[in-house]
C-alpha cells in the first residue's frame, strides 16, 4: 500500500505525511484492494470526509489528489 501511495504522492515520502493523512490514505487503498466492488469514487469521498472531520486544515485536498492519481493509475475509476 505504501509503495502505491509513494508512486502518486509526488514530492512527499509516505513517512513524512501527517499521521492522519497517511492512515486515511492507507485505509482507502486497503478498501480498494479488499472490496473491489466498492466504486473508487465512494472510497475517495469517504476518505475526504474523514480527513475533513479529523485531519488538519486542507488535508482533505491532499488526500483527494493522491487518491485520484492512484485510482487513475490503477484503472480504479472505470465504471463497474
Amino acid at each position: 500500500i505504501d509503495r502505491l501511495l509513494a508512486q502518486h504522492a509526488h514530492n512527499w515520502r509516505v513517512e513524512r505525511m501527517a499521521t492522519l493523512d497517511r492512515l486515511v490514505l492507507r485505509l482507502a487503498v486497503h478498501e480498494w484492494l479488499a472490496l473491489p466492488e466498492t466504486p473508487p469514487r465512494v472510497v475517495i469521498n469517504e476518505a475526504i470526509e474523514l480527513a475533513k472531520c479529523f485531519g488538519a486544515e486542507g488535508g482533505h485536498r491532499y488526500i483527494n489528489g493522491v487518491l485520484d492519481k492512484a485510482a487513475a493509475g490503477k484503472g480504479l475509476t472505470r465504471r463497474r
